[in-house]
């Protein structure tokens, strides 16, 4: 049953866009959210964040001193805060501050604070390289399981809305396509607003309990797979470019910034493919999960609407 009467929901990353269409699913159910936000977001973000209902707290995860405010009442707590991709500056907001220690160290006064159910988004298990940030994720993961705490780990493999955009090479608009190998491995994109619904349903479903949950979009496609539906939907033919998985292994070990490193690292894997079985979970978990096709059709249709 849902304890809408008397929970509050804390969610760390709400000007994500994770974060944001956790708030809105939650409040359109009548919840209570309150939204920690640091002194640098968005001010735009945040408004939308207070039109929805959502209450706005200002605390920031390299800052313990921040979190009290944040936590005072606080029921459950969702997570999808990250450095990387689009706030890294090495040193100051970084993996090592934010990612590992901050996201640590919130755990630790969440259970001081007596939080019930704490919701963390990690990233996919299926994955065999060793690089900074997957290295942070996983210890977070076991800080979390050792807390005490009920707890969820969300392990979304790659997201459409990053790795099928200008920002990872897939230029939709302009009919290009940086493709990672030779890209015939099949990789379960998921788009990040399915990895809001799994978020918010995981607050009621027992199955969500003490587990980490592999997730993955409808199908398994290769990269040049998903260039054909983006090519059906556009009506465009792409030009396409191939960087070889060894280039990308080298990139990786010669990176010496962390978020480089992490970055090659996750082009490499891209090589090496990411499927992932979703029956177990949609078993359990009955959403209708988004297909490439779908989102093709979203972005480029708002593509083209944008050029007239």
């Amino acid at each position: 049953m849902k304890k809408l009467n008397r929970e509050v929901n804390l969610i760390i990353g709400a000007t994500g866009m994770v974060g944001n269409e956790i708030c809105r699913l939650l409040t359109a159910e009548g919840r209570t959210v309150r939204a920690m936000v640091r002194d640098t977001a968005d001010p735009e973000k945040v408004r939308k964040l207070k039109d929805m209902g959502v209450q706005i707290v200002r605390g920031d995860l390299r800052r313990s001193v921040t979190f009290g405010p944040a936590l005072e009442g606080v029921t459950n707590v969702i997570t999808t805060t990250s450095s990387m991709p689009f706030s890294y500056v090495a040193g100051e907001n970084d993996i090592q501050k934010v990612d590992l220690e901050g996201v640590k160290n919130f755990i630790d006064h969440a259970k001081i604070a007596g939080v019930e159910h704490f919701i963390y988004t990690s990233f996919s298990g299926n994955i065999d390289l060793s690089f900074p940030l997957l290295r942070a994720k996983r210890a977070v993961e076991q800080h979390l399981e050792e807390s005490g705490m009920e707890y969820t780990i969300l392990r979304p493999g790659y997201f459409m809305e990053v790795w099928l955009t200008p920002a990872a090479g897939f230029d939709f608009a302009n009919a290009k396509a940086q493709i990672c190998g030779d890209g015939t491995k099949p990789i379960s994109y998921i788009s990040a607003l399915d990895v809001a619904r799994f978020a918010t349903a995981s607050l009621d479903n027992p199955a969500a309990r003490n587990t980490s949950l592999e997730l993955g979009g409808p199908e398994k496609i290769s990269q040049l797979k998903a260039v054909q539906i983006f090519e059906e939907v556009s009506g465009q033919k792409f030009e396409v470019q191939h960087v070889s998985e060894k280039a990308l292994r080298t990139q990786m070990d010669e990176a010496s910034d962390p978020m480089q490193k992490s970055f090659s690292a996750l082009m490499t894997c891209a090589a090496t493919g990411n499927p992932i079985n979703m029956d177990p979970v949609l078993q359990e978990f009955p959403i209708k999960l988004t297909s490439v096709k779908d989102y093709a059709r979203s972005v480029v249709a708002t593509s083209f609407a944008d050029t007239y």
